[in-house]
C-alpha cells in the first residue's frame, strides 16, 4: 500500500492552480499537460463519486449521510491502495470528525499542503463560482460544519467545507513536519520561491529549469488560455469561465464595506494569522 500527500483547501482557494504545477513538473513536458487530464496516476480527488460506488455498491439514492461518512475511511485506503508510492489527493473537506468518522483518514497519510487565500477575495470567487449573490455567498463561508451537497454535475459526494475560520483552523492550528502551508498571494508574487519550496516539502529536487517550466506551463495565463480552447471539465454551470482574474485584491472591487467588515468580524482569527486583515480593520 502506498500513501497520500493531500493537496487541501477550502473552495476556491488555488487548489486547481496547485494540481497543475504537480501535473506539469512531473510530466515534465515541452508543452503544457492538459488541463482536462489532470486527475489519474498522480492525482486524484477524495470526493470522487467512483471510489464511494467501490465501497458500496447500493444505489447512490439509498446512501445515509451516516453511510457516506463510515465509507471515507475506506475510500481513503482504496485511493491509497492504488500504487505503491505515494499520490497525491485533492480534498475540500475540513480535517473534521463527522457522524463518528474522521473525514480524513491520517492512518494512510504521509503529509500534507493546504493551500489558504484571503477570504475576501475567496467570497467574490465563490459567489461566481456557485451562481450566488455575494451576501449569500458570505453566509456559507461563516456557517461551522457546513455540508456541500452531492453535485451531480461534478459526479462528487457530499464535503465538509464546515465554515473558512473553520476549515484553516482544523489543518494549520496545530504544527507539524508533515504538513506544508502555503498562501495563495505568495504564489502569485513569489512563484519560483513558493513552489520550490513545496518541491523541498516533497522531498524532490527538480532542476531549476525543470521547476521554472512547471511554474510557466501551470501560470494563469495558460491555464486561462488551454480553457479558452478546450473548455474545463470543472468549470461550474453558472461561470463564464473557470479562471476568472488570476490575481490578489480583487474584493477591494467586488465587497461593499459591510461586506468587508462582516468577514473580518467572522474570520479575524484566522486572517491575522496569515497577515490578511486589511489596514485599520
Amino acid at each position: 500500500m502506498g500513501d497520500i500527500v493531500w493537496l487541501a483547501s477550502y473552495p476556491k482557494s488555488g487548489n486547481t492552480w496547485m494540481r497543475a504545477f504537480l501535473h506539469n513538473l512531473f510530466r515534465n513536458e515541452a508543452r503544457p499537460a492538459d488541463l482536462n487530464r489532470m486527475q489519474g496516476e498522480i492525482l486524484q480527488s477524495d470526493g470522487s463519486l467512483m471510489w464511494f460506488r467501490m465501497v458500496d455498491k447500493r444505489p447512490v439514492s439509498e446512501w445515509s449521510p451516516e453511510d457516506v461518512a463510515a465509507m471515507r475511511p475506506k475510500v481513503c485506503e482504496l485511493i491509497a491502495r492504488g500504487q505503491p508510492g505515494s499520490i497525491f489527493c485533492k480534498t475540500h473537506n475540513a480535517l473534521l470528525t463527522v457522524h463518528g468518522h474522521s473525514t480524513i483518514n491520517l492512518g494512510v497519510t504521509s503529509g500534507a499542503i493546504y493551500i489558504v487565500r484571503n477570504p475576501l477575495d475567496v467570497a467574490v470567487s465563490s459567489a461566481d463560482f456557485m451562481g450566488t449573490g455575494l451576501d449569500q455567498a458570505i453566509e456559507i463561508m461563516a456557517t461551522d460544519y457546513l455540508e456541500m451537497p452531492h453535485n451531480p454535475e461534478r459526479n462528487n459526494v457530499s464535503i465538509f467545507t464546515g465554515s473558512w475560520s473553520q476549515h484553516v483552523a482544523s489543518w494549520t492550528g496545530r504544527t507539524s513536519e508533515r504538513l506544508h502551508v502555503v498562501r495563495y498571494e505568495d504564489m502569485l508574487e513569489r512563484p519560483s520561491m513558493t513552489f520550490g519550496e513545496v518541491t523541498r516539502f516533497l522531498g524532490l529536487k527538480p532542476s531549476r529549469q525543470r521547476l521554472l517550466r512547471a511554474i510557466r506551463h501551470s501560470s494563469f495565463r495558460t491555464l486561462e488560455s488551454q480553457e479558452a480552447a478546450g473548455g474545463f471539465k470543472e468549470r461550474s454551470q453558472h461561470q463564464k469561465r473557470f479562471f476568472r482574474r488570476g490575481k490578489a485584491g480583487a474584493w477591494k472591487d467586488g465587497l461593499s464595506e459591510s461586506q468587508v467588515m462582516r468577514i473580518c468580524e467572522t474570520h479575524g482569527e484566522q486572517m491575522k494569522r496569515f497577515g490578511y486583515l486589511p489596514e485599520g480593520s
